[in-house]
């Protein structure tokens, strides 16, 4: 989230990727750039601290060179239920580290969102039976970028044992049911935000604040610039089948309660 996630994922990515053993690494790009998109500058810079897959979301081409960017960067990955005509891909096969291959697939939800997309699930679903968990993929990864909770569980009971990991992003506010599905996929509705927590969701407080109580917009939102949390989750997944033995919330710097793996 702005400059400030910015920042704090290119200061401790590169040695959290070390101190944990991170084969690979997936980062939600989505308001990096002054809190709305990515810009082709900022996305090389997330690439270069560490990120092996950056995905998007609903204001994936807010920033207009990532319109041609994108279809130059394969590690840069666009909602699968976007536009038909949309540039990019949705969904890609990627080499970790160690020579496994990774799948990560994003996909928008339709509740409470402000444009209409197609449905998220059949979407994720015919990228899932083309690449069976612990056969092709040897691990999987669903990123569900919407507004409601409810939605982004349906999507991970829709992917258990056919998913490593199902993460929600959009919300900004990391949620406290990390967990282990029944069928072997980890849970979390929302990863939170890398950004500064003392703020709206990202957001310097005045003026979302100004507007709560007026009704009245006085100038633009801008992206708060203090102290920032890099949070997220953390997955370790079996090698033969995929499934995931250990998931863990990740919070460090900033002013929440760290958590490590």
């Amino acid at each position: 989230m702005g400059r400030a996630g910015r920042a704090a994922v290119a200061e401790r990515l590169p040695g959290l990727r070390t101190e944990w053993g991170l084969d690979f690494v997936v980062i939600n790009g989505e308001n990096a750039s002054s809190g709305v998109g990515l810009t082709p500058e900022h996305a090389k810079g997330l690439l270069a601290a560490g990120a092996d897959c950056v995905t998007l979301g609903d204001h994936a081409f807010d920033q207009k060179d990532m319109l041609q960017f994108i279809e130059q960067e394969p590690r840069i990955l666009r909602p699968l239920n976007y536009a038909k005509g949309a540039p990019g891909k949705g969904a890609r096969l990627y080499t970790a580290t160690n020579g496994r291959k990774v799948l990560v697939a994003q996909a928008l939800g339709q509740v409470f969102m402000k444009r209409p997309f197609d449905d998220p699930f059949s979407a994720v679903e015919a990228v899932l039976n083309a690449h069976p968990l612990g056969g092709v993929a040897q691990a999987i990864v669903v990123d569900m970028h919407c507004e409601a909770t409810s939605e982004k569980m349906a999507m991970g009971h829709w992917c258990d044992g056919r998913a490593s990991l199902v993460v929600g992003t959009h919300t900004h506010i990391p949620t406290a049911d990390t967990m282990i599905l029944p069928g072997g996929c980890g849970y979390q509705s929302d990863a939170g935000m890398c950004g500064d927590y003392n703020s709206v969701i990202g957001m310097d407080k005045l003026e979302p604040m100004r507007r709560f109580v007026t009704g009245m917009p006085k100038s633009r939102f801008e992206p708060a610039n203090g102290p920032a949390t890099l949070a997220g989750v953390c997955v370790e997944t079996d090698d033969k089948t995929g499934k995931a033995v250990k998931i863990s919330m990740i919070r460090v710097g900033g002013r929440l309660q760290e958590a490590r793996p």
